[in-house]
């Protein structure tokens, strides 16, 4: 346990994981995506509905495209969390069908994607901030577009942008696409850290974003229906669109609802701001923590925050903590 954490921290994830001791509602699945801010967002969500409202939760890990199409599918899991609506547009057609219900903003600020490049960089050369200007000098964002990991929802839009602009064909600028967040986050902050050129996807609220400043490059004008069909793997004509701010939601299946409606209550009250979201990760990566106990902090150091999630009867479960 890192030596930063209080001692109820401690005790808090020591439990996570664990099972109550009551059994006020049954089984629930929940996503754990492959993200840290996910991943925080289920342990936290996890141990209040375990020692707050007496669920046996199961963890399901999952990423963006394999969770929605297991709820269409298997009306599993139960619960659907930090779904970027901008790499699911599936979603709403599930909502429409009655598969999925949203219960919340889980960023209440709403989540950022952008292709980014150092400040540093923008600053030595402006006009790379402009999308056009790096496909006539990819040199100077060291000749690489750092794609999306293998999997990702962003992953999919990303390829169709590239097919878009027809960055594969393009002489001096190689798109290379990532295994994994981890290869993605190490690319930039090793870029970072020698003052090298990088270009390539990311996202916010993160760690990485708060501890190193980049710049947005300007892809041209939003569109709706072309960032729609962008998001689509079979989307038959690929076009360019710039990224909007995207909402980020809980889903839950309407079986859970009406089998957990206190559960599902709780579950519309979970919400953080970027700048709440932003904090925890960057003192999880600062303590090299683990999801569990970033959850840990965020539980012993925004009290106000998750007290007001609770109804009455896991406020006084969890008063002890609360105090």
């Amino acid at each position: 346990m890192k030596k930063t954490l209080t001692a109820s921290a401690v005790a808090i994830a020591a439990t996570m994981g664990g099972s109550a001791a009551w059994a006020d509602c049954g089984e629930v699945s929940i996503t754990e995506m492959n993200w840290a801010s996910a991943a925080v967002v289920t342990a936290v969500s996890s141990f209040i509905m375990t020692e707050g409202y007496g669920c046996e939760v199961k963890k399901v890990p999952s990423s963006t495209v394999p969770s929605v199409t297991s709820v269409a599918e298997t009306g599993e899991p139960d619960i659907v969390t930090e779904l970027w609506l901008n790499s699911a547009p599936i979603y709403a057609d599930l909502e429409a069908e009655g598969k999925i219900v949203t219960l919340a903003n889980i960023l209440s600020d709403g989540g950022e994607e952008n292709w980014y490049i150092p400040k540093y960089l923008a600053d030595a050369h402006p006009e790379l901030t402009k999308i056009e200007n790096i496909f006539a000098n990819p040199e100077l964002v060291g000749g690489r577009f750092h794609n999306c990991p293998s999997g990702w929802g962003c992953r999919v839009v990303g390829d169709n942008l590239a097919k878009a602009f027809g960055m594969r064909e393009m002489d001096g600028l190689d798109v290379f696409d990532h295994g994994s967040g981890e290869t993605l986050a190490t690319s930039l902050a090793s870029a970072y850290d020698a003052k090298e050129p990088w270009f390539g996807y990311y996202w916010a609220p993160t760690a990485i974003l708060g501890k190193y400043p980049m710049v947005a490059v300007d892809l041209g004008a939003f569109d709706a229906a072309i960032h729609e069909c962008n998001g689509k793997i079979d989307c038959p004509t690929p076009g360019i669109s710039n990224f909007a701010k995207a909402p980020v939601y809980t889903g839950a299946t309407p079986n859970f609802i009406e089998a957990e409606p206190e559960v599902a209550e709780l579950m519309r009250n979970v919400s953080f701001t970027n700048a709440q979201m932003g904090d925890i990760l960057a003192w999880q990566e600062a303590n090299k923590a683990s999801a569990d106990e970033a959850a840990a902090y965020f539980l012993t150091s925004y009290k106000d925050v998750w007290g007001a999630w609770l109804n009455d009867e896991a406020r006084g479960k969890l008063a002890a903590l609360l105090q």
